[in-house]
């Protein structure tokens, strides 16, 4: 689980609890300007094959950084329909897929700041 602030036009993703040992990561930033697209997550979406570093279980979890063709992704998510998905351009990672509390609150937020 993960909380998402977004200040000025920086989003920052805090990875909380236990989660950033699963993904050895404690936060990611990156700028309004590379959100190219932010919707809820597929519940059967599954991150590149290439762990690096990180942890995942078919089905149970996947927290850490994936990497694939062209594509460098984070995710933190326990595949229970509580994820967003947000894709990303000009930035480290291609994607990022984390669960959050509240994904329409989440996305209501991300969509109002990139708009303004």
């Amino acid at each position: 689980m993960v909380e998402i602030e977004v200040t000025g036009t920086t989003v920052t993703i805090q990875v909380v609890g236990g989660h950033q040992v699963l993904a050895l990561r404690e936060h990611i930033t990156f700028d309004l300007a590379n959100i190219t697209a932010a919707t809820l997550a597929e519940v059967d979406r599954r991150p590149p094959w290439v762990r690096a570093p990180g942890t995942f279980f078919p089905g149970v979890i996947a927290a850490g950084t994936f990497r694939g063709k062209g594509r460098k992704e984070f995710w933190d998510t326990r595949f229970d329909g509580r994820a967003l998905r947000i894709e990303l351009s000009g930035a480290d990672f291609t994607r990022v897929v984390v669960d959050v509390d509240d994904p329409d609150a989440v996305l209501q937020t991300l969509h109002t700041a990139v708009a303004a």
